[in-house]
């Protein structure tokens, strides 16, 4: 039964992400947390694992969480099930890509998702520094630690803006975030 959960759980993910990982954070979080496979603060640190390991995250979390549902077996069926959608999606539109594009409804279909894709992921980036930096709705307390950190990563990302005149590398911006984690919490 945990198979069929798992499969069916992470194709819904992979059937309605639209904008990338991203964009489906808060559809892994709803399905994730309404099957009980992990609580808030575990995906919230899933996620943050996820975002620093190499591939896609959508892909990282639905490994882990089968993985540590059903073992290897949930694994695979969960990572198989969250990029079917994607494969098949892939194909269909190789086949039809030159001729919908010109299309103008189809063009006009993907320039109205863009500004629903930045909306869900400047969402769930608000969502994500207010509830480390200050807990929940239902138990507000104020994470110092939390605070720093996400204050030392925008200072980072602005200074070096206003040095280099261009945006900060997403790697670097993991090391930063590693090494004040390290400092924050290890101390």
């Amino acid at each position: 039964m945990i198979y069929l959960d798992l499969f069916l759980g992470f194709l819904k993910v992979g059937c309605f992400a639209f904008g990338g990982a991203y964009g489906a954070i808060p559809l892994i979080r709803d399905v994730v947390l309404s099957c009980g496979w992990l609580n808030e603060e575990m995906l919230a640190y899933m996620i943050a694992v996820s975002e620093s390991t190499p591939g896609p995250i959508m892909v990282n979390l639905a490994t882990y969480i089968g993985s540590s549902q059903a073992g290897f077996l949930g694994a695979v069926v969960a990572t198989l099930a969250v990029v079917f959608p994607s494969f098949v999606i892939i194909l269909l539109v190789t086949a039809l890509l030159k001729t919908a594009m010109k299309n103008r409804y189809v063009q006009a279909v993907v320039r109205g998702l863009k500004p629903c894709v930045i909306g869900i992921v400047l969402a769930t980036g608000v969502y994500m520094i207010f509830g480390n930096c200050f807990g929940s709705i239902t138990a507000v307390a104020c994470n110092v630690r939390a605070i720093a950190i996400t204050a030392i990563l925008a200072a980072s990302m602005l200074a070096y803006k206003h040095a280099a005149k261009k945006k900060l590398s997403p790697i670097l911006v993991i090391v930063i975030s590693a090494a004040a984690g390290i400092v924050v919490y290890g101390i």
